[in-house]
């Protein structure tokens, strides 16, 4: 049952990417090169000719660059199967491939052909929208009493691997309780040498049900037959990937937010100004990832690095001045015999403190929030967390569905793992809440979480996370949610 059930999810879900170890982190070097560990055998093999058997769509040239032997280069046979291992799972963390075979084909003692085997993914989703309107599961069932009026619908239309070089096409019409419009084309790649890209993404929201101010950290939201809130969004990204695993990105952004009168009267400080309802500024933001995770949609093993730095108002007319900052560090360590330990740590800064609300920062939002507290939202400029997690893989198989037309959705993988886990962290409060006091219960001290559940993966990067837990407030209860935890 659970193989048709990913089965059938695996149709209307995006691509995951996969990251693995290796010491060798540049694209940079000679012709010849010789790739030399320990080998008590003395026997060098070189690589003749690499053949590429089954990339009907992708270009040569995406998955030769995957790769770090190239024809010619001289290698200590004890080395060649952890090397070649090595490139296969980065192929399949192109996002491109199911499935990557790379055979050895001997010619003489000193010579060796390769034959890089490979099952291309799906790339065309058009996926139906049908997804709450709520941070997660918890808050729609207990903050707003499940109410199936909070539900956003419409098509997504993904397109991976255009033109067969990797780029990605993304189409969003979205309608209900959020209105949104985007278009997104990334070019991973556009020079020769393939560690340069580019991406453009527009967007149009807006919104008749809107959160206009929070109280006790929940969300009180305002509805409205008229559109209260809208956004235009336009941006560009520069992309730097000299490594296998090491990412730089810098992005320009132009972003025009306007709210009605009804917003402005509900909360003057939704906007700060007297009459002012519509913010225009332009940002800048950079991110560097040093991505050694072994699976991206659920790491076991490996390491992630990234930080986040942001600049809003670049120009003197903008009318927002703020400049943030993360660092991030994960940790997944294979203890052994189906034992796995991670940990994630984050901290974040902002300046100044006295913004508008539209522009609080929280922990709270996307996977930045501590397991227990999935329905409070906890502004402030400054926070800090970290998770850890105890878990062991109790099952693990891979189904075949010979009856699948569909080529790409026949192997269907399926893991469970029991898990425990622990998370803290503290936010500092905004000046302006002090001062009223409101929203103060649960900031400027340390709040922890910690429970149980099992974490069901699935194919194409389909993860369900049952969870029971607990925190200092004496609260507790079943979270459910739909992605990996960090």
């Amino acid at each position: 049952m659970l193989a048709l059930i990913f089965g059938f999810l695996s149709l209307f879900t995006g691509h995951g990417s996969h990251h693995v170890t290796d010491d060798s982190d540049s694209l940079k070097r000679p012709r010849k090169t010789q790739l030399i560990t320990t080998d008590t055998t003395r026997k060098f093999i070189q690589i003749n000719r690499i053949f590429l058997v089954g990339n009907r769509i992708t270009r040569d040239q995406i998955i030769l660059r995957e790769l770090r032997v190239k024809p010619g280069d001289i290698i200590y046979s004890a080395d060649l199967a952890g090397i070649l291992d090595l490139d296969r799972k980065k192929l399949i963390n192109t996002r491109l491939f199911n499935t990557v075979e790379i055979k050895i084909l001997e010619l003489d003692e000193k010579r060796v052909d390769l034959v890089v085997d490979m099952n291309e993914r799906w790339y065309t989703f058009p996926a139906p929208i049908f997804e709450l309107a709520d941070r997660n599961f918890n808050e729609w069932w207990e903050n707003y009493d499940h109410d199936f009026r909070r539900v956003n619908y419409g098509l997504r239309l993904y397109q991976y691997n255009m033109r067969g070089r990797n780029e990605t096409l993304r189409l969003h019409a979205q309608f209900g309780f959020q209105r949104k419009f985007e278009l997104l084309y990334r070019f991973p790649y556009i020079d020769k040498k393939q560690k340069h890209g580019l991406s453009l993404d527009l967007g149009y929201l807006e919104t008749k049900n809107l959160a206009v101010r929070t109280v006790g950290h929940k969300y009180v939201f305002l509805p409205s037959d008229y559109i209260l809130k809208s956004d235009r969004v336009a941006g560009l990204t520069y992309t730097y990937r000299r490594s296998f695993y090491k990412t730089h990105a810098a992005k320009i952004e132009y972003r025009k937010t306007h709210i009605s009168d009804t917003v402005k009267n509900n909360n003057p400080m939704f906007i700060k100004g007297e009459g002012v309802r519509e913010l225009e500024y332009t940002s800048f933001n950079y991110q560097f990832n040093a991505d050694h995770r072994d699976f991206f949609a659920y790491p076991l093993k490996g390491f992630q690095f990234a930080v986040d730095f942001r600049k809003t108002g670049l120009l003197p007319n903008d009318d927002v001045n703020k400049l943030e900052g993360s660092v991030l560090y994960s940790r997944y360590i294979d203890l052994k015999r189906n034992y796995y330990l991670s940990n994630n740590s984050i901290v974040y800064a902002s300046t100044p403190d006295d913004l508008s609300y539209v522009n609080f920062s929280a922990l709270g939002l996307r996977k930045q929030f501590v397991r227990g507290y999935e329905i409070y939202v906890i502004e402030g400029p400054m926070y800090a967390l970290n998770k850890t997690t105890l878990k062991k893989k109790i099952f693990s198989n891979t189904y075949h569905w010979a009856d699948m037309p569909i080529e790409q959705f026949r192997h269907i993988p399926v893991a469970v793992y029991f898990k425990t886990y622990f998370d803290a962290g503290m936010v500092k409060n905004y000046p302006d809440y002090e001062k009223v006091p409101v929203n103060v219960e649960l900031s400027d001290k340390l709040i922890a979480g910690g429970g149980f559940g099992f974490d069901i993966v699935g194919s194409y990067d389909i993860v369900f996370r049952l969870e029971y837990s607990f925190n200092v407030e004496g609260e507790n209860g079943f979270f459910f949610h739909l992605k990996k935890e960090f």
